[in-house]
């Protein structure tokens, strides 16, 4: 018999309505933000509304992970290990931290899960952590297929957590201190201030300008669609939708697109099972380019490829409609390839190379009415970067969970009994005492009539069971009521009956992959200093934000501007036209060098000396 390795697909809430929206639509599992100490400090949530999520998300086994991804000075340690038992009385399945002080605070038994910002891209620091008692790990977004495969040998065990899609960062994460060098805005403290989205001037060291006001640093954002099975084949166990500050039709929208592409696979693969219950029914039709996207790139996962960036824009285009043909007084015709609507947003570059956009206020065919004609010329691609029809579509209800049951209905010696059998084998059984009278009338399907209205309920008739010796009759109202109360006890029985792994960290003294940590270590208290000591580091610098270290390397990219640019001796073998240093020159003047170590393979960007 195969062993079946369970798949998660991990939805992101930016607060309650879109996690249980990202329930509704399909996730195995939920990240959300604490509220305090997650890397996205826009994104924290109350303990009630976190409590709400769980009570609702366990009854279809999904689980409910909580960021807890900063690093912490050492007067927040106390606060962090109250919240952190806050949460688990809440019921919370695991925590995603990235502060090895919080392995040291006194914890409730539940899990830690090892985050992204831990900077985890070698078999050697995942085997570490998962030897520490972290049970799931967060891999870094740069990573190959053949080496997340080598880490998955390395440590065939622990799940490997992966994103699948959503906006990248251009610096490994966990190693990026630009916004921390430049406005005092720690990414590790969750206060990013997306210094990579902004515009530059690329100059070379004899001053000559290579590109104007581009939007180098500025990745497109991932799309692993299309290599769902190839990331589990890999080892991936739980595939990861960034956002969690995105809106609630973005999480509507992109985990149904996924929930189907995973499920079309796990219907094939054996091998492979689903992470949690209830069959997913959609009102509408997922679409990746309806949600927001700078363009999608599936990054690294085959290799170092050229199209990950988008030197253009930061902000979202949206789907290509068509092209301007004519302008008119107060329209525009379009040679489109999609149809417009009325109130649809439309955006295109300009002839700077500048995004610009209207609003259109009327559709007559392909000619369109903005409410402010833009200066646009013929031939201008445009795009659509929100569709009015699909937004209202997505403001409603659009999909439904519903957990398979089985319903019997028998008599026994004083009345009858209703048992219901969800679809994990949980099962209830309550009796209606009764005198036995026989109808007048055939029964059968008004029963199964009656049994079958699970209407606002998670659940859904698979199959319902009438086996009695005689044509009983059976009250509406009665056998109404007795179904009523059989819910309400299947759903108390799926609530005691939810496995909840409960673990506590143990003291660990196995060998740190380095025996000496630079600033990249991110160490900010001494908690975090005592765990490494421990682990046999000899010597530990403290975090960046604690003491900025001279002439520092701000971000560590494995996007690689000279390789963009087809300048790459490596793999171009090409030589550059320009002088190296390069420079990155931000509109406010301050100056950044590019560093190119082609041995391990990354741009490297400091502050200039």
């Amino acid at each position: 018999m195969i062993k079946q390795r369970p798949i998660e697909l991990l939805a992101p809430a930016k607060n309650l309505e879109c996690g249980i929206e990202a329930v509704n639509h399909g996730a195995d599992a939920i990240y959300i933000g604490a509220p305090r100490f997650g890397a996205r400090a826009a994104a924290g949530n109350t303990l009630e509304d976190i409590a709400e999520l769980v009570k609702y998300a366990h009854i279809y086994h999904v689980k409910i992970y909580v960021t807890v991804n900063t690093i912490l000075r050492d007067e927040e340690l106390a606060d962090t290990e109250a919240m952190i038992w806050d949460l688990y009385r809440a019921g919370v399945d695991a925590l995603i931290v990235q502060d090895m002080g919080i392995t040291r605070l006194n914890l409730p038994p539940i899990p830690l899960h090892a985050s992204t910002q831990m900077d985890n891209r070698t078999p050697q620091k995942v085997k570490f952590l998962a030897e520490a008692g972290f049970k799931q790990v967060v891999l870094a977004r740069e990573l190959t297929l053949e080496e997340i495969g080598k880490i998955h040998q390395t440590c065939p065990d622990t799940p490997l957590e992966v994103f699948v899609h959503g906006a990248l960062c251009v610096s490994y994460s966990g190693q990026c201190y630009v916004s921390q060098a430049c406005y005092g805005r720690s990414a590790n403290r969750g206060e990013c201030a997306q210094f990579c989205r902004l515009g530059f001037d690329l100059v070379d060291a004899d001053g000559k300008v290579i590109a104007k006001n581009k939007h180098l640093l500025s990745l497109k954002d991932m799309n692993q669609s299309e290599n769902l099975e190839a990331l589990l084949d890999a080892g991936a166990s739980s595939l990861k939708i960034e956002g969690r500050l995105k809106d609630v039709s973005y999480v509507k929208n992109v985990t149904a697109y996924y929930r189907q592409k995973l499920d079309a696979i796990l219907k094939r693969r054996k091998e492979y099972c689903r992470a949690s219950s209830g069959k997913v029914t959609l009102q509408f039709r997922p679409q990746l380019d309806k949600s927001f996207s700078r363009g999608f790139t599936d990054y690294f996962v085959h290799g170092r490829n050229p199209g990950i960036f988008s030197f253009d824009t930061p902000k979202s285009l949206g789907e290509v409609m068509g092209t301007v043909k004519e302008i008119r007084g107060n329209y525009l015709t379009v040679a489109g390839v999609k149809p417009f609507s009325n109130g649809d947003g439309v955006c295109f570059l300009d002839e700077q190379g500048k995004l610009q956009g209207f609003r259109v206020n009327r559709v007559e065919n392909n000619k369109l009415f903005p409410q402010e004609m833009p200066r646009v010329k013929p031939k201008t691609t445009l795009y659509r970067n929100f569709d009015q029809e699909f937004e209202r579509v997505m403001q409603k209800k659009s999909a439904e969970r519903k957990i398979a049951v089985q319903i019997a209905l028998e008599e026994n010696a004083f009345g009858f009994t209703l048992t219901f059998t969800d679809e994990d084998a949980n099962q209830v059984s309550l009796s209606l005492p009764r005198e036995k009278e026989l109808a007048r009338t055939p029964q059968t399907d008004n029963l199964k009539n009656q049994l079958s209205k699970l209407g606002n309920t998670p659940f859904e008739a698979e199959e319902i069971v009438i086996n009695l010796s005689e044509n009983w009759f059976i009250p509406s109202s009665e056998l109404s009521e007795l179904r009523r109360r059989t819910v309400e006890k299947l759903l108390e029985a799926r609530r005691i009956c939810y496995h909840r792994m409960e673990v506590k960290m143990q003291p660990t003294a196995h060998s740190f992959p380095v025996s000496e940590l630079t600033y990249l270590g991110n160490v900010m208290n001494k908690q975090a200093y005592s765990f490494y000591q421990s682990h046999g580091v000899k010597q530990i610098a403290p975090a960046f934000e604690k003491e900025a270290p001279e002439q520092a390397v701000l971000m560590f990219c494995k996007h690689c501007i000279r390789y963009s640019m087809g300048w790459c001796p490596v793999h171009h073998k090409v030589r550059s036209p320009y002088r190296e240093p390069y420079y990155l020159v931000s509109s406010d003047g301050r100056r950044f060098r590019l560093q190119f170590d082609c041995k391990a393979c990354q741009m490297k960007v400091s502050a200039e000396e």
